[in-house]
């Protein structure tokens, strides 16, 4: 198992993840810059939260158009599983990787804070009983984090138990029926708004990103 972080100019959780994989985890891991064009020997990718090219035009829109991303979805196309946190969500929907899209919070302010997150039931890839819990608690930093889906994609993402995740009481952007995360049909493609690299250490707000992450590794290519 090795896993690859990918640095678009802007990123700026990279290491943070870096340091949740290789150190905490324990887990082989290094940083891709977004020229490379080949993603050979790696076993699980992960685009981390950030800023990508200054979030200009919008969100991600212009690191989809990055060289690495035709060699990430031909990752993600053999099953091999990807994560995208926050800004790497943002550029999964952007990719047609994951469906959907991320704009503008409700109240058009950046929010940064931590949340109670619903853990909802997504299939054999991710449910209470594999990250042993119904309820997490992760730290959220966006100014687009409002997930927006048409009613016909809504309702495929509730027949294929596709939503990872819930906000918990208060919906802090106004994200469609509160989703704060959620995974592709075949179930090895995620992608979340909350940042559970900054939930792995005693200091922070939680240690609920650790069994996130390693729910990710031994759990995201197994189809529902």
């Amino acid at each position: 198992m090795k896993v690859g972080i990918l640095q678009f100019p802007g990123s700026n959780c990279d290491f943070d993840t870096l340091h949740a994989f290789a150190d905490v985890l324990g887990v082989p891991a290094s940083l891709v810059w977004h020229k490379e064009t080949c993603l050979d020997g790696f076993s699980a990718i992960v685009l981390p939260g950030g800023f990508s090219y200054g979030d200009y035009l919008r969100c991600g829109a212009i690191a989809r158009f990055s060289p690495v991303m035709r060699a990430l979805v031909d990752f993600a196309n053999s099953g091999k599983p990807v994560l995208g946190i926050c800004n790497g969500f943002q550029i999964l929907c952007e990719a047609g990787l994951l469906p959907g899209a991320l704009v503008r919070n409700a109240g058009l302010e950046f929010i940064c804070k931590t949340v109670n997150l619903t853990v909802e039931n997504a299939g054999p890839a991710f449910n209470p009983q594999t990250l042993g819990t119904t309820s997490i608690r992760l730290p959220i930093a966006h100014g687009e984090g409002n997930y927006r889906i048409d009613a016909a994609g809504l309702e495929q993402l509730k027949a294929n138990k596709q939503i990872l995740l819930r906000y918990q009481g208060s919906n802090p952007n106004g994200a469609i029926e509160a989703i704060a995360g959620i995974r592709n049909v075949a179930g090895n493609v995620f992608g979340m708004m909350p940042h559970p690299e900054r939930a792995i250490e005693s200091f922070m707000p939680s240690l609920d990103g650790i069994p996130l992450l390693k729910n990710f590794l031994a759990k995201s290519s197994v189809a529902a």
